[in-house]
C-alpha cells in the first residue's frame, strides 16, 4: 500500500457522554476525496477509520502494521470548523503508538490545524511531514518520491532537517490548490468502498440526532458530501478557508484565501447515484455556502427531482443568502433541513465579526418563510464574541427562544487556530486553550475566548445554561412533539439529561 489515510478517534475527549448515543459519526470526507484522488494516480490506498470502527490505540496500531503503508497519513479535518484542531487530540496519540511500537513508514499530517499551525505540528516527534493547504499535489508529488532525500524539492510540504543535535524545521515552497478548471479530474470522487461497515455500507456512520427527526433509528447508514469547497466570506471566528492558503506567512489567516470552488453538477450526480444505490437515504451537503450560487446549486437540485433519490437532506446558508423563491426547489428535492448561521442576537456584534458583509435582513421574515415552505431550522448562535457582555449574549438567547427553530447549535466563541480571531486574541495577549480540548466546544477542558468584558468562565457558563434554557423550553418541546412525534420529544428529554462537566466551572 502507498498511503494508508488515517481518521483518529478524539470522539470521547470531545464529546464527553455524548459520544455514546447523541454525537454524529461522519464519514472522514477529505480522506475519501484524497484516497480517491490518489488512486485515481495509480496508487494503492487504504483509509482506517478508527473513529467510525471506535478501535483502540493499540487495534489501531495493528490494523496499521499489517497494511504495510508507504506513508501514513493523518487526516484531520472535519464538519464543525473546529474539528482539525480537536482531531489533533486522537492523532497525536495515536502517531505516538504509531513510533513506540517501531513502525517505520513516516508519518504525515494533513488538515485545518496543519494548515493553520504547520510547524507547530511538525516539532511534534512523532511528525516526520505535513501538506500545507489540503495537500492534493503535494501528496501525488510525495508519493512519487523516495519519500527521503527527495522530500527537499517537493512543494508544499514540510520536512525535518538533522544535522547533528540539531533538528530544522522545514517548509518548503507552497504548492496550488486544485483550481477550479481541474476540480472534476484531480479530486474525481470518494472512495466509498474503503470504508468500514459491519452489515452494509456506510452503517457505521450516524447522521446527527435531530436530521433524522429526531429518531435514532433512521440515522443510519448516513453520508456527508461537499459539491464545493471554502467560502467567499471571511468572518473573524471562521478559519475554513485556511486549507486554501498558497503562502507560508505565520500572519496569514483564513480570510486571506477565501473563494470558492464547484463540482460541476455531473461530479455530484455521479455520487449521489453511488449513495443512492448502496441505500443511503440521510445525507448532509457540507458546503459552507451551498445556498448561494444559482447557477451552481439548481442543476443539483433539480437532479435529485428528476432522478427521485429519495434523500433526506441538509444543508447551510446564511440568512442574509436564503432566496424565498428558491425554497420550492429545494424541498422537492429532498432538503428538509436549512442551517442558518444566525450568529448573534445584536446586529452590532454580528456585524462586526462578519467585518461588514453580514446584510441587514429580518431574521423573523427569513425564518417564517423558510417554516412556511415546510423545510426545518436549526439556527447557529455563537456566545462570547470580542464585544459580548451578558446583556448582548441575553439578547442572543432571547432570539433564539422566540424563533424557537426545530434545532439550535450553541456554541461558546472559540478563537480557532486559523481564524483572523486567533491572531487577534495573541495580540491583544489573551489566553489561548492549553490543550487540544481546550478547542473543543463540548469538551471537559474547553476554554472558550474571553470577551472586551466577560471572562472566559462566564461566556462558558452563560452559553450551558442557554442550551439548557432552550431545549427544556415547553414551546421547544411541543414544537418538537408536534413535528416530529411524542417518542421524538421523549429522545429530546433524554439529550438534556446529559450534563456537560466543565473543568473551567470547578466540576
Amino acid at each position: 500500500m502507498d498511503a494508508f489515510f488515517i481518521n483518529p478517534d478524539s470522539s470521547a475527549k470531545a464529546y464527553q457522554d455524548l459520544a455514546k448515543t447523541f454525537s454524529a459519526i461522519e464519514p472522514p470526507t477529505w480522506s475519501l476525496l484524497l484516497a480517491e484522488s490518489c488512486r485515481s494516480k495509480g496508487y494503492a490506498v487504504g483509509i482506517l477509520d478508527c473513529d467510525a470502527e471506535r478501535l483502540s490505540l493499540e487495534q489501531s496500531v495493528k490494523r496499521i502494521e499489517e497494511a504495510r503503508p508507504r506513508l501514513i497519513v493523518m487526516v484531520l479535518y472535519g464538519q464543525n470548523p473546529n474539528s482539525g484542531t480537536t482531531s489533533m487530540i486522537g492523532a497525536i496519540q495515536l502517531a505516538r503508538a504509531i513510533k513506540e511500537a517501531g513502525l517505520s513508514a513516516p508519518v504525515c499530517f494533513v488538515g485545518s490545524h496543519t494548515s493553520a499551525l504547520p510547524k507547530e505540528v511538525l516539532s511534534y516527534d512523532c511528525a516526520d511531514l505535513i501538506l500545507l493547504n489540503e495537500g492534493v499535489y503535494a501528496l501525488h508529488n510525495l508519493l512519487a518520491s523516495n519519500l527521503k532525500d527527495d522530500v527537499k524539492s517537493i512543494r508544499g510540504i514540510g520536512y525535518k532537517e538533522v544535522s547533528g543535535l540539531e533538528t530544522s524545521l522545514i517548509l518548503n515552497a507552497p504548492e496550488r490548490v486544485v483550481p477550479q478548471s481541474h476540480m472534476d479530474i484531480d479530486l474525481p470522487g470518494y472512495a466509498w468502498d474503503l470504508l468500514p461497515y459491519k452489515e452494509k455500507p456506510l452503517d457505521l456512520y450516524r447522521a446527527h440526532f435531530w436530521h433524522a427527526g429526531f429518531d435514532h433509528a433512521k440515522r443510519t447508514p448516513f453520508a456527508a458530501i461537499y459539491t464545493s469547497l471554502g467560502c467567499q466570506f471571511a468572518c473573524n471566528f471562521c478559519m475554513i478557508n485556511i486549507v486554501n492558503r498558497v503562502d507560508s506567512d505565520d500572519k496569514i489567516d483564513a480570510s486571506h484565501s477565501r473563494g470558492m470552488r464547484f463540482w460541476s453538477p455531473e461530479w455530484v450526480a455521479r455520487e449521489m447515484r453511488k449513495l443512492a444505490d448502496m441505500g443511503v437515504e440521510t445525507l448532509r451537503i457540507s458546503d459552507e455556502m451551498f445556498f448561494l450560487n444559482r447557477k451552481y446549486y439548481l442543476p443539483i437540485l433539480e437532479n435529485c427531482i428528476e432522478e427521485e433519490y429519495g434523500f433526506n437532506m441538509w444543508t447551510y446558508s446564511r440568512i442574509d443568502t436564503v432566496r424565498p423563491s428558491a425554497l420550492e426547489t429545494f424541498k422537492k428535492a429532498g432538503v428538509n433541513w436549512l442551517a442558518l448561521g444566525i450568529e448573534a442576537g445584536n446586529q452590532l456584534v454580528r456585524q462586526e465579526v462578519s467585518k461588514g458583509t453580514f446584510k441587514e435582513v429580518n431574521i423573523r421574515e427569513v425564518c417564517k418563510t423558510i417554516t412556511n415552505s415546510d423545510i426545518n431550522i436549526i439556527s447557529n448562535y455563537i456566545f462570547g464574541f470580542p464585544e459580548d457582555n451578558l446583556d448582548t449574549m441575553q439578547q442572543t438567547l432571547d432570539l433564539a427562544l422566540e424563533l424557537n427553530t426545530e434545532m439550535a447549535n450553541m456554541y461558546p466563541c472559540q478563537a480557532l487556530p486559523g481564524s483572523p480571531l486567533y491572531n487577534t486574541v495573541k495580540q491583544k495577549g489573551w489566553a489561548l486553550p492549553s490543550s487540544y480540548e481546550g478547542f473543543a466546544f463540548l469538551s471537559y477542558e474547553s476554554e472558550p475566548m474571553q470577551t472586551n468584558h466577560l471572562s472566559a468562565a462566564e461566556v462558558l457558563k452563560f452559553r450551558d445554561e442557554a442550551w439548557q434554557s432552550y431545549f427544556t423550553n415547553p414551546a421547544y418541546l411541543d414544537l418538537v412533539e408536534k413535528r416530529f412525534g411524542a417518542v421524538e420529544r421523549s429522545n429530546v428529554e433524554d439529550m438534556t439529561k446529559i450534563r456537560l462537566k466543565r473543568k473551567l466551572l470547578g466540576d
